[in-house]
């Protein structure tokens, strides 16, 4: 099977987030204190290992609060035990070759646990972006473990930003998933399309993981709940719903305000039983991420090894640049190749204007870096490369905290391991198979028939136990998710089997008939959990 290569829409500019300011503001936050302090004690130097923590404030900001504070606090050690890693290979040897090794197996493990938990955005990139720094930083055994304590200790300060939030809007990640799943529910109510059921349908399972993951079950949360359910009606019996409502539904829960009233309690939906969620443990998520991990350790490898042989002072650059591309199949690969080549060469002029204003004075070079920063995060939801041409002015300055560096030795390095790092990251990525996702798309074929079998035979049943039809429905709900997600990752890699669409089609189609058949039953029997 072969894959298109487009180049049409990769950068296209998308709607941003709807809480885009606040990764852009927590990081600022995170950063300035520290950085400041640092400049005061004339001590710069050390800001590379202060950012390594500072910058997990980037993570979690869509988790609700219970969940944020585990998330953010594994972020931190994962961020401290890659910085670790690299200070300590920095510290026992020279060898460039070698460090880029160590970068380049750091870089996979990194890849592959950022997507077996589902860290979200920003993913691998800036925990390898630190640690591939790291690995070519002048350092001794016996500085590692104050710089270690330093990245520590900015990582704590990153935990409280993070966190801050919830102190004046408790279940705020808990209202935008709702509002999301309404607003999806309403998108596909007006146009009925096959895209727009399969994000309507994955919205609505996002709320529930997400309210899942809230923690206790507060009033507020029960009434989160029942806008939830009320999406899955109007999923199951479109004829019947009203778009509009849903969407003002969805307005209502910005802001600190009372949750909407959406059902009666006596009409709700299996509320009272825990939605089904996926409880498989994260490392059963290993196994089909290996061809990522080994594209990743080998594009990063072969990046950093050709970056070297062109007499390049910083291969971490390139390294990063292959680790930044690796995306779920081929396809998507090179849109983000494309993306990153396009917002770093821009940012590199960018960093040319900024430049002379940066060597004013350390006071000035922070400032800049600050502003970069939050650029980066506020412009990158739109599309990566735009996002890019903030990173890449940031990243050529952090380099002069150690010391005055040459601009156009910087520029010309950047640009030659962006140019390698892309090209080379990409053949690794076509050179590593995934054969595994057909047979991925194939034990989510599995589950969604054995899901559908299961809900059915419930629903044949005359009295079925409290709960069972229920927590059926949103087992075979989370399975139509993963197959829909499954079948458009598959869809992207190349050199491999045809896969079974026909089937796709058919068990999607009786699965969601099956899903309208349940609400059907619960209006028909006036069924309560």
């Amino acid at each position: 099977m072969s894959t298109r290569l487009p180049l049409a829409g990769v950068l296209r500019l998308g709607r941003p987030s709807d809480i885009w300011f606040k990764p852009a503001l927590s990081v600022v936050v995170a950063v300035a204190p520290l950085n400041l302090i640092l400049l005061v004690l004339g001590r710069l130097d050390l800001a590379m290992y202060t950012m390594a923590g500072s910058l997990c404030a980037l993570y979690a900001h869509n988790r609700p609060y219970a969940a944020r504070a585990r998330a953010l606090a594994q972020v931190v050690l994962g961020m401290v035990a890659g910085l670790g890693v690299a200070l300590v290979a920095a510290s026992l040897t020279g060898s460039a070759v070698v460090l880029v090794t160590v970068g380049a197996l750091v870089a996979a493990v990194q890849k592959t646990l950022c997507d077996a938990t589902r860290v979200g955005p920003p993913g691998h990139v800036v925990l390898t972006f630190v640690s591939s720094a790291a690995l070519f930083a002048p350092q001794t055994l016996g500085q590692v473990p104050g710089h270690l304590g330093l990245a520590l200790a900015a990582g704590a300060w990153a935990w409280l930003v993070g966190m801050a939030p919830g102190l004046v809007r408790p279940h705020g990640p808990e209202r935008r998933a709702t509002a999301q799943a309404l607003n999806a529910t309403a998108a596909y109510l007006e146009d009925p399309s096959s895209r727009a059921s399969g994000t309507a349908y994955a919205a609505v399972q996002a709320a529930w993981q997400t309210l899942l993951s809230a923690g206790g079950r507060s009033g507020a949360r029960r009434g989160l709940e029942r806008l939830v359910v009320r999406a899955e009606v109007a999923l199951a019996a479109p004829s019947d719903a009203d778009p509009h409502r849903l969407r003002v539904w969805a307005r209502e829960l910005r802001g600190t305000g009372p949750v909407p009233q959406a059902v009666d309690d006596d009409e709700l939906l299996g509320v009272d039983m825990e939605p089904a969620a996926s409880t498989r443990p994260w490392w059963r998520a290993l196994g089909p991420l290996a061809p990522l991990a080994m594209r990743t350790a080998l594009g990063c490898a072969l990046t950093g090894y050709a970056s070297l042989a062109l007499g390049v002072g910083r291969p971490y650059w390139a390294l990063v640049t292959a680790a930044s591309l690796y995306q779920a199949n081929v396809t998507l690969t090179w849109s983000r190749g494309v993306q990153r080549v396009v917002g770093n060469l821009v940012g590199v002029l960018v960093f040319a204007a900024v430049v002379p204003l940066a060597h004013v004075g350390p006071v000035a070079l922070v400032l800049c870096c600050l502003a970069f920063n939050f650029g980066a995060e506020a412009l990158i939801g739109r599309n990566y490369w735009l996002g890019s041409i903030c990173v890449t002015p940031m990243a050529l300055l952090i380099t002069e905290f150690a010391g005055y560096q040459e601009p156009g030795r910087l520029i010309t390095e950047r640009v030659v391991d962006t140019l390698v790092g892309a090209l080379v990251g990409f053949v690794a990525a076509v050179a590593v198979t995934n054969r595994r996702a057909g047979d991925r798309v194939e034990q989510t074929l599995e589950a969604v028939e054995g899901a559908r079998e299961r809900t059915a035979r419930l629903l044949a049943e005359p009295y079925p136990a409290p709960g069972a039809l229920d927590s059926a429905r949103r087992a075979l709900a989370t399975a139509l998710v993963d197959l829909r997600a499954t079948v458009e990752a598959a869809s992207g890699e190349w050199w491999q089997r045809a896969l079974p669409q026909e089937r796709v089609v058919r068990a999607e189609r009786a699965g969601h008939r099956t899903l309208a058949a349940t609400i059907g039953h619960h209006r028909a029997e006036g069924v309560r959990p």
